[in-house]
């Protein structure tokens, strides 16, 4: 009897697990051709804004497409977070092997090695916590995402939902809010500070002149020319 419970038990948890799969592949497949307007990030920062602000506050976003993108931060984005975007298929092991050495040699979790597609994966469809099964929820994501879009629709995709301040989303959003400008007339410099700001996008809203900002603006800055991206 109990080999029997525990085989029902065994089905329905793999269907429940397929049906989330299926359920994650349908988003895949929808925002590979229609623009989000939404995301599991985005609705998460609605609510943490909402809570703060009150019930009538609302996210400042705009969608842009990829050509609307200055070329500048396009490249600063994949220097700051994936330099090797392009050569990778979702998964940069020689950069997770690096995070994982400087993490261990400091004590603490310092760096991550996620590439974009991991990034877009989990700003999409699942929450900012460390869950060992949301990591692995993750890594299937990015597989997903990584077989069925190009590198430009990540990329583009990417620019415009990650995180640029309390309730700021997308390129478009930050380029307005930082410098009075468009994300198309966005300058090397200005690219290199919005990237820097991507991975503490809050704390350095409120910290535009932090040490830690300004050196990871400079860094970029002279990575820039070294990375290619789509056309």
């Amino acid at each position: 009897m109990m080999a029997r419970w525990l085989w029902r038990g065994g089905l329905i948890t793999l269907v429940l697990v397929l049906y989330v799969q299926i359920a994650f592949l349908a988003g895949v497949l929808w925002w590979g051709h229609f623009n989000p307007a939404n995301t599991a990030f985005m609705e998460a920062g609605l609510a943490r804004l909402q809570e703060k602000k009150g019930p009538d506050a609302e996210l400042r976003h705009k969608w842009v497409d990829y050509a609307r993108i200055s070329i500048h931060l396009k490249r600063a984005a994949v220097a700051a977070e994936d330099s090797r975007f392009l050569e990778h298929e979702g998964f940069d092991w020689e950069g997770i092997e690096k995070a994982v050495e400087k993490n261990l040699k400091k004590g603490r979790i310092v760096a991550g090695g996620s590439t974009i597609s991991q990034q877009l994966a989990k700003n999409l469809f699942l929450s900012p916590s460390r869950n060992p099964l949301r990591k692995v929820q993750e890594a299937v994501i990015t597989v997903m995402i990584e077989s069925l879009w190009s590198k430009r629709r990540i990329l583009e995709v990417y620019l415009n939902v990650i995180e640029w301040g309390n309730g700021i989303y997308g390129a478009e959003a930050a380029s307005r809010r930082y410098f009075k400008s468009s994300a198309a007339g966005l300058g090397p410099d200005q690219a290199a500070h919005l990237a820097a700001m991507i991975p503490n996008p809050r704390f350095y809203e409120r910290n535009q002149g932090a040490r830690g900002l300004l050196k990871r603006k400079a860094i970029i800055a002279a990575r820039m020319g070294q990375v290619a991206v789509p056309r």
